[in-house]
């Protein structure tokens, strides 16, 4: 014959939908806290090694410069914001290569 277990009560339905975070009193967790003023999703792109070496001279430079620490994503969501803010067309690019023509062509930087 097979045992029957216990079951717990069950709680309510509308608990389902309750905030699960636990403020925790503990240290907290490596790295920065998000600090964003609008909802965002971490993505994974592929950038080559003289890019990324780009970016961590810069943060290098800021922070020598300024002492602000900024991180590698933050230089990055400033320059997409920038050429957002630029109103450049970028529809009729089809390669980086042309993509990065328009962009200095903007700047003034890059003849066409």
């Amino acid at each position: 014959m097979a045992r029957r277990r216990k079951t717990k009560p069950s709680k309510p339905s509308a608990d389902i939908f309750a905030p699960t975070r636990r403020i925790r009193s503990g240290p907290r967790k490596p790295g920065r806290p998000p600090v964003h003023d609008e909802a965002w999703t971490k993505v994974t792109v592929v950038l080559f090694n003289r890019q990324i070496v780009f970016l961590d001279r810069l943060a290098a430079n800021i922070r020598a410069q300024s002492g602000a620490a900024i991180s590698r994503a933050q230089l990055i969501r400033a320059l997409l914001d920038a050429v957002a803010d630029a109103d450049v067309d970028l529809t009729t690019a089809t390669s980086e290569t042309d993509l990065k023509a328009t962009i200095l062509a903007r700047l003034g930087k890059y003849r066409l």
